[in-house]
């Protein structure tokens, strides 16, 4: 057998396909790209079919409204191994639309996983915010009692104790990943570094200053490049972890928003005044992970500087305002 046939075969995903839910969004998007570089066959369902930078067959599936039988169906005409569920939502949402979004949405996924003839794995992305917030200088581990304060955070909560409830009695074979605040190309354009990259890149086009008048910047969290988030989701799809159902995916470390911005602002090259209201009350709003579970389990541990995350960001939107403003031939 020569090298090239040895090589593609001992990709972990060789010979199995990947059903991507959300699979044109931020963090979905990269996670395709990411399975189909380690030889997985990759579907991508979304709300609407656009064109993804990958080998992927596209679905248009508003998986919102979709009812379990069109889920179970589709996942069982691709005959899925895995199922990476990236999809949900909460930016402009009522809090009913987020519910449905993400509960509604979760438990339809599970029960359509629970009905395929073969087993496939399903990896649910949470997020840090299902912790709520906690004493400055605390780490807090899968074994902390979540306490969301928000209603996106207590959303999410619901769906990973939905996915955790089914693996525990064996209906499935599931895993959460609680990913921390994740930065890179593609961020959401009303997150606040997406509000930030915007006023830079407007007042880069337009030769003057940028005057950024933001909210208080003192809350620490634990933010995460984009690509050690998509390394994190490639290995849970493949790697087991018994006895774990929620693993910690972020930094390992706190970071002010404050912070976050004047990277950007270094980064993208455009002088700037930041502009903070101060700040009603003492700051004391702090998420900082402890992430020893996806080192032992995953063999993960986050690999860049969150500056690089920063720059992919700037990279991203300048290109694509680039792009937008070449004209046809």
């Amino acid at each position: 057998m020569d090298a090239t046939a040895t090589d593609v075969e001992a990709r972990p995903g060789a010979g199995r396909r990947a059903v991507v839910l959300g699979g044109t969004g931020f963090l979905g998007r990269p996670v395709g790209r990411a399975l189909a570089e380690q030889g997985y066959e990759v579907i991508a369902v979304a709300r609407r079919a656009q064109p993804v930078p990958y080998a992927a067959k596209v679905i248009p599936l508003d998986l919102a409204t979709a009812d379990a039988d069109e889920v179970t169906a589709l996942l069982r005409d691709h005959e899925a191994s895995v199922v990476i569920n990236a999809a949900g939502g909460m930016w402009g949402l009522t809090e009913a639309e987020m519910e449905q979004a993400n509960v509604a949405l979760t438990e339809r996924v599970i029960r359509a996983v629970a009905a395929q003839p073969t087993r496939p794995r399903l990896v649910q992305l949470g997020t840090v915010h299902e912790y709520g917030l906690v004493p400055i200088g605390t780490s807090m581990d899968e074994q902390m009692e979540p306490r969301p304060v928000t209603p996106y955070g207590q959303l999410k909560l619901r769906c990973t104790q939905a996915v955790t409830a089914a693996t525990r009695a064996g209906d499935i074979d599931g895993v959460v990943l609680r990913i921390g605040n994740v930065t890179g190309a593609g961020q959401p354009s009303v997150s606040l570094l997406g509000v930030v990259a915007a006023k830079l890149l407007a007042a880069h086009r337009e030769n003057r200053p940028a005057v950024l008048d933001l909210a208080p910047l003192g809350s620490q969290r634990d933010f995460l490049n984009l690509g050690d988030s998509v390394r994190a989701v490639a290995l849970a799809a493949t790697v087991p972890t018994p006895g774990a159902d929620v693993i910690n995916i972020g930094s390992g470390r706190a970071t002010s928003a404050r912070t976050m911005v004047r990277l950007l602002v270094e980064v993208s090259g455009v002088p700037a005044e930041i502009k903070e209201a101060p700040a009603a009350e003492p700051e004391t709003q702090w998420q900082q992970m402890r992430i020893e579970r996806a080192r032992e389990l995953l063999g993960w541990a986050p690999g860049a500087d969150l500056t690089d995350g920063v720059r992919e960001l700037w990279a991203h939107i300048t290109d694509d305002a680039t792009t937008a403003n070449v004209s046809p031939a």
